[in-house]
Order: structure tokens, then C-alpha cells, then sequence
């Protein structure tokens, strides 16, 4: 019997990720002489890094170091902000050393973090579900010793006086952040709980839960090991009790073995995945063949 495949939609680049390419790409456009430095990485995706390097964009990124030191190795030229965004003592540090700013912050990021300013200025604690590390949630955390940052239930406070407001990282999975918003509101039943889980990691998400009941028995997810968004599609794919869920970051990670077993094969990507990667996934999951194409990183933007 013929191997079904579905390939989920929507996948692939989300309207931030799109709009931090084009502005890296214009900025070296308008800028063809001028030191282009991107303050760690765009997206999270490798190939996108590899691909930015051939525009002679440069990616200073360290697992490490923050944002606001990795701005120590800069001395001239412009700088461009992440579609994570950066903290306040990021882009005030940035225009002390004299750099130019193109600033490539998700619109939803950007929202996220004028609600917490606004809450901050109110006097109110900000409860932050996210990742620790993760630049998004490094850009809100790292700004103000009034802002804790959640990961699981197990970080939340206990003994906390005051207005508490509670918001979150906007790639976290559905799943996590209702059972931990409930168990806040359990311990603190005052609490403004504001959900900024963006619309385009709901509907991705989301896409994968409806997978429950179409006999899907493999999901690949084309992802880099680095993006929050993509493990968490992986993540939802498990809940939705998909036997076999893999997570790969392009053809070359495919286990050939474990999708031959599959009857219905579901493929999709991550917010930050160049669609030609996917593409070459689809190509070669839907063929006999065991020969994988090599990767073209031209071909990437």
C-alpha cells in the first residue's frame, strides 16, 4: 500500500521571521560598504545564518553570553537587533558605543514587552512564562528585577504582595502555558493573567493537535535543535499521541528505516524554516530513492 503524506498547513516562515530576513537583506542593500553585525541569531535556524553570511551579514552569537555582552565586541558599524528583540539596556548600551540600530523585533515581541513596561511602571510584579536563555525571554527578564521568570510550576513564587501580572514567551505550547497559567491563578487568584503566545505558533500548534484523529503514525517536524517553536510542535505531536515524531533539521537527519514503517506521514516546519529545506523532505519522502540531494544554501533565502 502507497505511503499517505500530508503536508501540514500553514508551515514555514511566520510574517516576523519574514520581515527580520528582508530588513537584514535591505539593510546590506543600502548599506554596501558599511560593517553589518546582527546581534546573535536572526532566527533560529543555522542554514538562514549560513545563507546571511553570503550577503557578508555577520552573526555574532554565543550560548554564554548575553546580548549585552555580546555588544563588547562591537566597535563600529551597524548593529541589527534579532526578531527576538533586546532588553532597554541593550539598545541604550548599543547607542552609547555609537552604532547604528536596524532593529528586526518581532511586532508581537515588540508588544509583549511595551505590556510589561506598561505593568512595571504600574509597581506590579510581571510573572514571565518562558525558556531561561532564550533571547525573547533574556530581552524581558534581564530588564527589571520585578519580572520572575516562570519555566515550569515549580518556579512559582510563593510569597508574593502586590498587583501580579502574568503574560508569557510567544512560541511556548498551548498546552504548557494553560496548565501553568491555572496553576497561578490557583496560588494567586488576583493575578491578570495576559496570553501572548502569537498567533502564529497557535495555528501551528493547533494544526498538529487536529492530527489526533486523521491516523497520522509519523510526523517529521523540520526545525533547528535551537528553536523554541519547532521542539514544541514536536512536543505537541507526542501529546496528540503520534507513535513516531522526529524532529530533523534537513534531509540528512531522516531516518529511512523509521518512515518506511509509516502508512501516513505528516511533515511540517517551524516558524524560522527555510520552505526549501521542507521542500526537499517532501521530495524525498515521497520517492524510492535513498540518495539525498545536497543542500544548496543559495537557495535558502
Amino acid at each position: 500500500m502507497k505511503r499517505k503524506i500530508t503536508r501540514v498547513q500553514p508551515q514555514g516562515y511566520c510574517g516576523g521571521v519574514l520581515q527580520a530576513i528582508a530588513l537584514a537583506k535591505k539593510c546590506r542593500a543600502d548599506n554596501p560598504d558599511t560593517p553589518i553585525t546582527i546581534l546573535g541569531n536572526l532566527v533560529h535556524n543555522s542554514y538562514v545564518k549560513k545563507a546571511l553570511a553570503l550577503y557578508d551579514l555577520k552573526t555574532i552569537e554565543d550560548p554564554n553570553r548575553s546580548r549585552l555582552q555580546l555588544l563588547d565586541e562591537l566597535q563600529e558599524g551597524i548593529v541589527i537587533f534579532t526578531a527576538h528583540g533586546v532588553s532597554p539596556q541593550v539598545y541604550k548600551k548599543a547607542k552609547q558605543k555609537g552604532l547604528q540600530i536596524v532593529d528586526a523585533t518581532c511586532p508581537f515581541v515588540s508588544q509583549t514587552q511595551k505590556i510589561v513596561r506598561d505593568h512595571l511602571i504600574q509597581n506590579a510584579w510581571v510573572f514571565y512564562v518562558g525558556k531561561k536563555g532564550h533571547p525573547e525571554a533574556e530581552a524581558i527578564y534581564s530588564s527589571s528585577d520585578h519580572v520572575i521568570l516562570i519555566e515550569s510550576e515549580q518556579d512559582i513564587p510563593s510569597h508574593i504582595e502586590g498587583e501580579i501580572f502574568v503574560t508569557n514567551q510567544t512560541t511556548m505550547s498551548i498546552l504548557e502555558l494553560e496548565s501553568i497559567f491555572q496553576a497561578i491563578k490557583d496560588r494567586y487568584p488576583h493575578a491578570v493573567i495576559h496570553d501572548e503566545i502569537c498567533n502564529a505558533t497557535r495555528v501551528r500548534q493547533q494544526a498538529i493537535l487536529d492530527l489526533k484523529n486523521q491516523n497520522v503514525d509519523g510526523l517529521i517536524v523540520v526545525g533547528d535543535p535551537t528553536s523554541n517553536n519547532t521542539q514544541k510542535l514536536a512536543a505537541i505531536g507526542k501529546k496528540a499521541n503520534i507513535p513516531y515524531v522526529a524532529c530533523v533539521a534537513d534531509v540528512t537527519e531522516i531516518d529511512q528505516e523509521k518512515i518506511r514503517s509509516c502508512q501516513h506521514l505528516a511533515i511540517t516546519s517551524g516558524a524560522s524554516t527555510p520552505t526549501y529545506l521542507t521542500d526537499q523532505i517532501c521530495r524525498f519522502v515521497s520517492s524510492n530513492s535513498v540518495e539525498v540531494e545536497p543542500i544548496d544554501i543559495k537557495h535558502i533565502l
